[in-house]
């Protein structure tokens, strides 16, 4: 009976255009959004692209009449801090409006704090509170391995694993539910909780910025500012980068934001010293040289 629908559809003349779906959805504009929004990243952006792609080709069979299903869109993003994954998040919740998988396209994003309570009875009505928000969305839940604390027996994240279960199962249609964190630290969680990973279709691997990546962010991140380096002051500062990346703590672009703030913060204080009178849009807005080597990074020091 199935081979003999699939020959009546595959009779049929009709035909989708799906590079016209991707312009008319919308989803063209997502993609070409995050390729403009994310510097590098490229095996995560390629991800997307290949989502966006499976969902199109999910509707446009739909509307020829071949067997369809809604594919499992809950994710797993993994990367050290300032990868990208929240950027990223916002997005597919967007992309998925777009193509019809969510109701709403909004982005909640929640930590453990968010979900488990610290006494009997408090957990259940915290987590489901968070997930009435999040319905018709994206849950998004940061370092989501710190639900699971097996060395605490009194702990109540594992009351907030079960309700996530159930409503990952559950309301998949109304939810899609993305968890991020760490990439060892994400694989030790799966291993732990076999019912996370069998409801995650989607693992994303974000890689850290190259040195050229990152400075290409600083300068992003300042002429959003309206300022800029001057081109002694942008050699200085990709030094700065290689030197505060073997660094603990280093947190990609969250970083690289961190440093030129206390850049700027130099900036102000030197102009301050070095300018009695009046000042114009130049020295307003340029960062030179000194104001990145004054930091501590130059002499062994952390930068904070």
């Amino acid at each position: 009976m199935v081979a003999e629908n699939l020959n009546t559809i595959k009779q049929s003349k009709e035909k989708i255009d799906l590079h016209a779906q991707l312009i008319e959805t919308g989803v063209e504009h997502v993609l070409l959004e995050l390729d403009n929004t994310l510097i590098g990243l490229e095996p995560v952006k390629t991800r997307i692209r290949e989502t966006a792609a499976l969902l199109l080709v999910e509707k446009a069979r739909e509307k020829l009449g071949l067997i369809h299903e809604t594919p499992t869109l809950h994710m797993s993003f993994s990367g050290n801090p300032g990868t990208g994954k929240t950027t990223v998040a916002l997005r597919m919740a967007e992309l998925l409006h777009k193509l019809g998988y969510v109701r709403k396209g909004h982005l909640v994003s929640v930590t453990r704090d968010d979900l488990v309570g610290q006494y009997i009875g408090h957990t259940a009505p915290k987590t489901k509170e968070v997930l009435k928000k999040a319905m018709g969305g994206v849950l998004f839940i940061d370092e989501a391995y710190y639900l699971y604390r097996p060395e605490n027996e009194r702990d109540y994240g594992q009351e907030a694993i079960e309700i996530l279960l159930q409503v990952m199962e559950n309301n998949r249609d109304d939810l899609v539910v993305i968890l991020a964190g760490y990439k060892a630290r994400m694989n030790t969680f799966f291993e732990s909780n076999p019912g996370f990973r069998s409801r995650i279709a989607h693992h994303i691997e974000f890689p850290d910025y190259t040195s050229e990546e990152l400075l290409e962010i600083g300068n992003k991140m300042l002429d959003q500012l309206n300022y800029s380096f001057t081109k002694s002051a942008e050699q200085a500062f990709l030094e700065y980068i290689d030197l505060r990346k073997a660094q603990a703590h280093f947190a990609n672009a969250r970083s690289i934001r961190n440093a030129l703030d206390r850049a700027r913060l130099r900036h102000a204080n030197r102009l301050f010293k070095e300018n009695k009178g009046p000042v114009g849009v130049q020295k307003l807005s340029t960062l030179e040289e000194y104001d990145i080597r004054e930091s501590r990074v130059f002499t062994g020091g952390i930068d904070n």
